[in-house]
């Protein structure tokens, strides 16, 4: 990994952290939440479910990561070439659509790609792959609450 991009993932690392330390940091969550410029005007909280958001980066981690918005909930990463399959690439998109942890508040989207002479050409992809990633997510954003409620 080169350091521009480790510093990319620390800095969004860093602002995860500010804004699950600013939700529950105090008996009064909005205004702490506001303080950081994690609620919007009227006072709805503009961030997304925290253990879905470090569930999805814990999941994804062997991928670079393309793009990371905590605040919008969105997680996309670049393409991924496994050395031991160089003729084709895959690349995830997370959505995380609501702050309840909750089935239906993630959607994961996997796109494949194989090589064809120099250039690269759209694949299908097992149905099935972008199930087993949100399961995988959801199950170890499942652990992280639990963990946090024993502490």
């Amino acid at each position: 990994m080169n350091s521009e991009k480790a510093s990319v993932i620390k800095v969004l690392l860093m602002a995860g952290a500010a804004a699950f330390l600013a939700a529950c940091g105090s008996s009064s969550k909005t205004r702490d939440l506001r303080d950081v410029g994690l609620v919007t005007s009227k006072g709805h909280a503009a961030t997304v479910n925290r253990y879905l958001w470090a569930a999805s980066l814990e999941t994804l981690d062997f991928l670079p990561i393309g793009t990371a918005d905590p605040i919008s909930g969105i997680l996309l990463t670049d393409w991924y070439q496994n050395p031991e399959a160089p003729d084709e690439r895959f690349k995830v998109n997370v959505y995380i659509l609501d702050t309840a942890l909750r089935a239906d508040a993630l959607r994961v989207s996997v796109f494949r790609q194989e090589r064809e002479g120099q250039g690269w050409r759209d694949a299908g992809v097992n149905p099935a792959t972008a199930r087993e990633i949100e399961n995988a997510i959801l199950s170890r954003a499942r652990q992280l609450r639990l963990n946090q409620l024993d502490d």
